[in-house]
């Protein structure tokens, strides 16, 4: 059998997925005969980790499309007889496990097959069927065989269906999720520009490698014309491509995302938007909540039961393309300026924008340095005596940290080019902490306020940290530079 080695002509551009590489090493050097399942969003970089972890290996990529099934089988066949010697007759899907497996009898090959998902069946019962299919080929062929095969795919319901409990496959997959990369990683993608640049990129891109690339360098309204809000660009359309892949009726879908992109929503703040019904709406909610695309938050407080709290659009791009790219795609193409339109309704709200993720990420930073086990936001009701007389109605605390189940820490980011002066401080001891003892949880005499804000803080503020062990002016440049 002749010795194919993979080789990837791109293997020097490859960037990070340092610990997910390792991970696929570890398992490629082991005994273990488990196929893994690496799975993932679109645009995570899938197809790059695995041709990297291919690489000068005895390696074999096949990629499943969008096609009939005997032409699909077909295609495989082709690339497949090289190995062989021969070309092997594939009438299934089952059939074509076989084969690789037994391709591999005497020598360890790694064989890729993405998007698997699309090599399956429509229908539940017919789905089953293969996968016992599948299954009953990898009990007989496993013990003699020294393949070690990859199932990867996109569609991140579907790839988790393979191995939930009641699958065929239960038990016989490891399960690898490629995630979003972090900041931190996401450095390595615009190592040139400043810490402050490099996050405001992030909070655009989100974690996903493409984008990044794609965002991560020259001036930024440049880039957003030419690359995103160009008619011809390469992320013109880049949310609808992807979500059109996934979803049937995208119209009801893209409205509840559009709603969700200026900031997260109560649900019947989404259906007064849609002017639909909560059922209806309820259902589409649960399936953009199974895709990984949203996710329902609630106040750090709340019992996990709880019906209550605001559902959130997770990925930072999409809530970039749904605020600023899709309601304005048919002005773009009658000949609207992507100038014109960065100039006057993105520039003047990026910040809002940026706001939202960099919230998350300051959650984060203080879960990674503060001596805090759970950390989450909070709202709610004003203290009554003030919503009696209606000076104020609700209040939010972006950061709260809770430790023994005592709140002591408590935490305010800004992402704006003033500096933060003292009426923050005030905000939280005057209103926002006597609310949150007012909601009936337990807050400690002196809790530590943190605040983290861009553009530094005032004079006077500095002056009264100084001053104050419980008050905590965070360097938002360091941090974003460490």
């Amino acid at each position: 059998m002749p010795e194919i080695l993979f080789h990837w002509s791109a293997v020097d551009e490859f960037l990070d997925r340092e610990r997910e590489l390792a991970h696929l090493e570890k398992w490629w050097a082991s005994a273990s005969r488990e196929p893994l399942s690496l799975y993932g969003r679109r645009r995570a970089g899938k197809s790059w980790l695995f041709r990297r972890f291919a690489h000068d290996k005895p390696a074999l990529i096949l990629v499943a499309r969008r096609a009939a099934s005997g032409a699909q089988l077909a295609e495989f066949a082709e690339r497949l007889e090289p190995l062989l010697g021969v070309r092997p007759a594939l009438s299934s899907l089952s059939e074509l496990i076989r084969v690789i497996y037994r391709a591999a009898i005497t020598k360890k090959i790694l064989v890729v097959i993405d998007e698997f998902s699309y090599l399956l069946p429509t229908t539940e019962t017919e789905i089953a069927r293969e996968l016992t299919a599948v299954a009953a080929v990898m009990e007989d062929e496993r013990d003699g065989s020294k393949l070690k095969l990859l199932l990867c795919g996109s569609l991140v319901s579907q790839m988790e269906a393979l191995f939930a409990e009641g699958s065929p496959l239960h038990g016989r997959l490891v399960a690898l999720q490629l995630q979003p990369v972090s900041y931190e990683e996401s450095r390595l993608f615009m190592p040139d520009l400043d810490p402050l640049v490099q996050f405001e990129r992030f909070a655009i891109a989100g974690g996903m490698p493409r984008y990044l690339s794609a965002l991560g360098e020259g001036d930024l309204r440049d880039v957003i014309c030419e690359k995103v809000l160009d008619p011809n660009a390469a992320l013109w359309d880049e949310a609808r491509t992807i979500l059109d892949q996934e979803l049937r009726e995208p119209k009801v879908y893209f409205s509840i995302l559009q709603t969700l992109s200026s900031g997260d929503k109560e649900f019947g703040e989404i259906v007064d938007a849609l002017r639909a019904d909560r059922k209806v709406v309820s259902k589409y909610l649960s399936v953009l909540e199974e895709m990984r695309i949203i996710e329902r938050r609630l106040p750090v407080n709340a019992d996990p039961s709880s019906r209550s709290g605001h559902w959130h659009l997770r990925d930072p791009f999409f809530r970039f393309w749904f605020r600023f790219v899709f309601p304005y795609q048919d002005d773009l193409e009658s000949g609207l300026g992507t100038e014109t339109l960065y100039d006057t309704e993105i520039e003047p709200v990026l910040a809002e924008h940026v706001g939202q993720e960099f919230e998350e990420y300051c959650r984060s930073w203080m879960r990674a340095n503060a001596r805090a086990t759970r950390v989450g936001s909070w709202w709610g009701p004003s203290l009554n005596e003030l919503r009696k007389v209606g000076t104020r109605t609700t209040e939010e605390i972006d950061i709260v940290g809770v430790a023994r189940s005592n709140v002591s820490i408590i935490g305010e980011a800004r992402w704006r080019n003033r500096p933060m002066d003292l009426s923050y401080l005030a905000e939280i001891e005057k209103f926002k902490i006597p609310a949150l003892r007012q909601s009936g949880m337990k807050v400690t005499k002196t809790p530590t306020v943190y605040l983290f804000s861009r553009g530094g803080y005032a004079d006077h503020l500095v002056e009264v940290a100084s001053l104050r062990e419980d008050l905590v002016l965070v360097d938002v440049h360091s941090m974003l530079g460490s």
